[in-house]
């Protein structure tokens, strides 16, 4: 590998350094706000792990987490032609597992 390709690998590792950074500091200040107030209790970037990551040309993806019991789990999605990230927060409700063909 030349010198320009390291230093290309380098750059990339980088942005989804920074970018899975964001993301960890964007749930973690969306979770705070959404915290009961009485509970009296902040969650830190530190709490919050990522489960998948992608980048794909100029656009990136993340699912993350938190440490909480929460059920709550996060898409962010990084439109790179616009600037934009897009966060959505899901709760998890129900988990079944649905059998077809043989197996049943």
């Amino acid at each position: 590998m030349d010198e320009t390709s390291r230093t290309t690998e380098r750059r990339m590792m980088m942005l989804e350094v920074e970018f899975a950074d964001l993301v960890k500091s964007i749930v973690a200040d969306y979770t705070n706000e959404h915290l009961d107030k009485s509970d009296n209790m902040q969650i830190t970037k530190d709490d919050v792990y990522i489960v998948w990551m992608c980048k794909t040309l100029q656009n990136s993806k993340a699912l993350a987490s938190t440490t909480l019991c929460d059920g709550m789990y996060y898409e962010l999605t990084y439109n790179g032609d616009k600037s934009e990230l897009y966060l959505d927060a899901y709760k998890k409700f129900e988990n079944r597992c649905l059998r077809f063909g043989k197996g049943e």
